[in-house]
């Protein structure tokens, strides 16, 4: 995601042609200065700027992940409550009804006697 953004952004400045130059954090070709003090400048330039990359990604990637494990935990839960009232659903299936039982071993009320 950040890799689309640098490059739709390079695209744009690329394409609005010659413009002033401005002192723009991101990678630079270092080997272009002449000097060791610009070279060197240049190179601490290109490691701030990846450390703080770094840093962007490694925070978003750590906010992806915490928002994934909240929404594991959630489904977890859900899941474990659906089982629950499968479970219930089956027991209430199998156990036999309380009028049924008493019927089943006392003669009905309205057959006549023997």
């Amino acid at each position: 995601m950040i890799r689309s953004k640098l490059v739709r952004a390079l695209f744009a400045l690329l394409m609005t042609g010659p413009a002033l130059a401005q002192d723009i954090p991101g990678i630079e070709i270092c080997t272009a200065e002449k000097t060791m003090e610009r070279r060197t400048s240049c190179l601490q330039s290109n490691i701030n700027f990846l450390k703080a990359t770094m840093t962007k990604v490694a925070l978003d990637s750590q906010q992806r992940i915490d928002g994934a494990n909240r929404q594991i935990e959630a489904l977890k839960a859900a899941v474990a409550s659906l089982q629950k009232k499968v479970e219930d659903l089956q027991a209430a299936k199998v156990a036999p009804k309380p009028e049924a039982a008493k019927s089943g071993t006392d003669a009905p009320k309205d057959a006549p006697a023997k």
